[in-house]
C-alpha cells in the first residue's frame, strides 16, 4: 500500500503574519491564541508536527482548561512525544509565572495633586547631591506617576539637557504630561536665567508634541522652587 503523503507544513513555510513569534511582532500578544503561545515556549514540534501542533494536542489533553495544564507535573508532560525535559520545565516555569503574577499584588503608582508630592516623590534620587542631576517625572491623564527617569547629571554648577532625549522618554511610554527636575548643590532656589529659559523652550516643545510640561521644579535639600507655584508656566 502506498504511504500517505506528509501534509504537514512546517512553521518556517506558513505566511510570516500566521508564524507565532512573526504574528506577536506584528500584531499583539493578544491575538494569538493559547497554543500559538505554548508553541513559542517550545521551540520546536517534531518530524511530523509543529510546535503549534503539538501544543494543540497538549491542551487537548486537558480540554484546552489552562487551570488543568498547570497541575501537569514535568513528567506528565513528558509523556508526549516531542516533549523532553527541557520543554516541560520550560511550560511548567511559564505557568507557575502566570500564577505568581496572578497572586502578586499590583504595585500603585503614586499620583501627583501638587508640588510638593512631585518634591517627595524624587527626595531619594536628589538628596545630598554635591552635583547636579536633571530628572522627569512621567505622567498618565490623572497624573499618576509611570516613571521617574534621569535625563542628564553633571557638575557643581549645571548640567546639559537634550530635548529629544527628554521628549523620548515621554513618547516612549506615551506620557500625557511631565514635570521637570534639577538640583541646586548650593541650595539656592532661586532659578537662573538658563533654567527660565530652559523652561520656556521645553514647555512649548511639550505643547507641539502633546506631552505638556506641567511644573520645573529647583529641588534643593531643605526645600524647593516650583515654577507652576510662582505662575512663571
Amino acid at each position: 500500500m502506498e504511504k500517505a503523503a506528509n501534509t504537514h507544513l512546517s512553521i518556517t513555510k506558513w505566511a510570516e503574519e500566521d508564524r507565532p513569534r512573526e504574528k506577536l511582532l506584528l500584531k499583539g500578544k493578544s491575538s494569538l491564541s493559547d497554543a500559538e503561545l505554548i508553541g513559542i515556549l517550545l521551540g520546536s514540534g517534531t518530524r511530523t508536527l509543529s510546535a503549534v501542533d503539538l501544543a494543540k494536542q497538549i491542551l487537548n489533553s486537558v480540554n484546552n482548561d489552562l487551570h488543568t495544564l498547570a497541575k501537569l507535573s514535568v513528567s506528565d508532560l513528558c509523556k508526549f512525544k516531542g516533549i523532553g525535559e527541557a520543554k516541560a520545565i520550560t511550560i511548567v516555569s511559564a505557568l507557575e509565572l502566570g500564577r505568581r503574577r496572578k497572586d502578586a499584588e499590583p504595585v500603585k503608582q503614586p499620583k501627583i495633586t501638587c508640588s510638593n508630592d512631585a518634591y517627595q516623590l524624587i527626595k531619594p534620587e536628589l538628596a545630598d547631591l554635591s552635583h547636579e542631576e536633571f530628572w522627569i517625572l512621567l505622567l498618565k491623564r490623572n497624573n499618576q506617576v509611570i516613571k521617574k527617569e534621569q535625563i542628564s547629571l553633571g557638575g557643581v554648577s549645571g548640567t546639559i539637557v537634550d530635548p529629544k532625549i527628554l521628549f523620548k522618554k515621554g513618547l516612549d511610554v506615551l506620557a500625557s504630561g511631565l514635570i521637570l527636575i534639577h538640583n541646586h548643590p548650593s541650595g539656592n532656589l532661586k532659578p537662573s536665567e538658563a533654567d527660565i529659559r530652559l523652561t520656556k523652550k521645553l514647555k512649548s516643545l511639550g505643547q507641539m508634541l502633546e506631552i505638556p510640561v506641567l511644573d520645573h521644579l529647583i529641588f534643593t535639600d531643605h526645600g524647593y522652587f516650583s515654577f507652576a507655584d510662582e505662575s512663571l508656566m
